[in-house]
């Protein structure tokens, strides 16, 4: 009777283990509008057919599309494929104001252009830049996949399954703010994303 008893605790403690997995991972975009998001800047940001996507307007500025929510530590899985030069990224721990982003972006950039490193807008520049070997694993102008781990200082990212780089760094480690989409300057860019999915750790 006890083993019974016990099956059925373990049984029902795996349920609400399971079930907090779930609750711990988030769906940023609902693949319908910008809910949970704030545009910075004149850049273009809309959902077309499901997929969010970021294109230079007339001005040709820097633009970001920026979650509402502060994420500190976290795991976040997006998928992106880039036309028009393709030249964006992912801001983690940001602060904006206007179109100036304190924080750090994991590159997303056409081929031969880092994707996958990490750079300091306004501040140090490039903190780590993946070995150039790496540079195969963009496929430029078809759906990537890119993984980023943030935890206390260390940030770890993968593209298409390929680990990129790891960085652990004592400013990263004291930042906080939101998640961030870019689109660089200069025009003609055009990105889409999708499955952007974040599980808090």
């Amino acid at each position: 009777m006890k083993t019974v008893r016990n099956r059925a605790i373990m049984a029902a403690l795996g349920m609400v283990l399971a079930a907090t997995s779930v609750a711990q991972s988030t769906s940023l975009f609902n693949g319908k509008d910008l809910t949970g998001w704030k545009v910075y800047g004149t850049e273009k940001w809309y959902v077309q057919k499901g997929l969010l996507v970021c294109e230079s307007g007339p001005d040709k500025q820097y633009g970001y599309l920026a979650t509402e929510q502060a994420y500190d530590d976290f795991e976040l899985t997006l998928e992106f494929r880039q036309e028009a030069e393709g030249n964006s990224g992912v801001f983690f721990r940001s602060t904006i104001e206007g179109t100036k982003i304190t924080g750090w972006q994991v590159e997303v950039a056409p081929p031969g252009q880092h994707t996958g490193g990490i750079y300091e807008s306004y501040g140090r520049g490039w903190l780590i830049q993946p070995d150039s070997s790496l540079e195969k694993h963009l496929r430029y102008g078809q759906w990537n996949k890119m993984k980023i781990r943030v935890q206390a200082g260390t940030v770890t990212t993968w593209l298409n399954g390929q680990q990129m780089i790891t960085l652990t760094d004592d400013k990263i480690a004291r930042g906080k703010g939101s998640i961030a989409l870019q689109i660089h300057d200069g025009g003609g860019i055009k990105v889409y994303w999708r499955k952007l999915q974040l599980t808090r750790l």
